[in-house]
């Protein structure tokens, strides 16, 4: 009934009872402050109304201790409370917000060391969700154990994971642990893993690995970093062109790791064009005689050695054409 006094709508007050019963044992006056801070800051009544039904465990924050100084955080980092609000009627559980989390994750966000395309698709869609992202798979990554340093390290050295929605990244963990049977904590060791297609590079790779490994052809155990690390090419030339059977496994990719970037027979453009030689070129360069080469070289007379210095800037062929008719010569050539 009171819930009900305050405005609030019979969907929300259900919602509130079954999400967090314990509303049972605060007070009015609690109720009320929540619900006069947030329309002070801009939200209407309605609007109250929505964020409290879909998050509900919002009625367990204080407002001094907890609401007022996450609030103040947006506005100390620059946010106006149009974005502010905005944000959280996207999605209220925006409030859930530790104090001082925002801002780790957008000081991680800007010490990124990755492909310019990477940062501007992560920021795409503003500075605010884009920290609110990374705090959605921080959590994500928790949930299956890693600590909370590891998982800032993991998406700080594969932000393309950022780029990936939660479902899909749920996806891949359990398809690393319950059919890979890895330990979640070798995405700290490789977090590239969470940044490669699903459905296109792990799969495939894992259905080939899986294959010459039951039938005895490796020798030696592959890892997660064996898995996806190497390039496409290596691993085709690895894994699956020695074993024509694996290229069935591997999909439609086994044609796609071969394709040259360029058309067949391109190569063939870039050859110098030959010209067949004519008698006549061929007794113009049997009439050089040493006249000419003389009248091409630069004699130096050295009185102090009485030999000469020959220099020249001939190709290979002219240089030992040259050199048969200047043995008899004391010869530094410079090659031009």
């Amino acid at each position: 009934m009171c819930l009900k006094g305050l405005g609030f709508s019979e969907s929300t007050v259900v919602n509130v009872l079954e999400a967090f019963p314990l509303v049972i044992m605060m007070d009015e006056d609690r109720i009320r402050d929540k619900m006069v801070f947030l329309m002070d800051i801009g939200f209407e009544k309605d609007d109250v109304d929505r964020i409290i039904r879909l998050f509900p465990f919002s009625m367990a924050f204080e407002v001094g201790k907890k609401m007022k100084p996450l609030f103040d955080e947006f506005e100390d980092l620059g946010f106006s409370l149009d974005v502010v609000r905005w944000e959280v009627l996207r999605d209220p559980r925006v409030l859930g917000m530790e104090v001082g989390e925002l801002t780790q994750c957008l000081k991680m966000l800007r010490s990124l060391k990755c492909r310019t395309v990477i940062k501007e698709n992560i920021f795409r869609i503003g500075a605010f969700r884009a920290g609110y992202e990374v705090k959605m798979r921080v959590d994500c990554l928790r949930k299956y154990g890693l600590t909370y340093r590891d998982a800032f390290t993991v998406l700080w050295k594969e932000p393309r994971a950022l780029l990936y929605e939660i479902v899909h990244i749920e996806k891949k963990i359990d398809f690393l642990l319950q059919t890979m049977k890895f330990d979640v904590f070798c995405l700290v060791q490789v977090p590239e893993y969470l940044g490669v297609n699903f459905e296109k590079k792990v799969v495939p790779r894992y259905n080939v690995i899986e294959y010459l490994c039951s039938s005895g052809r490796l020798g030696d155990e592959v890892g997660l970093r064996g898995l996806i690390k190497p390039s496409r090419l290596r691993f085709y030339n690895l894994y699956v062109k020695p074993y024509p059977e694996c290229k069935k496994l591997y999909g439609r990719y086994a044609a796609a790791e071969v394709k040259s970037r360029h058309p067949a027979g391109m190569w063939k453009l870039f050859q110098p064009q030959k010209h067949s030689e004519s008698r006549e070129d061929v007794e113009n360069i049997s009439s050089v005689d040493g006249s000419m080469w003389e009248a091409l070289c630069l004699y130096h007379e050295d009185t102090s050695c009485h030999c000469r210095s020959v220099l020249f800037c001939f190709t290979g062929t002219e240089v030992g054409l040259l050199l048969k008719k200047t043995m008899c010569y004391q010869t530094d050539f410079l090659s031009g």
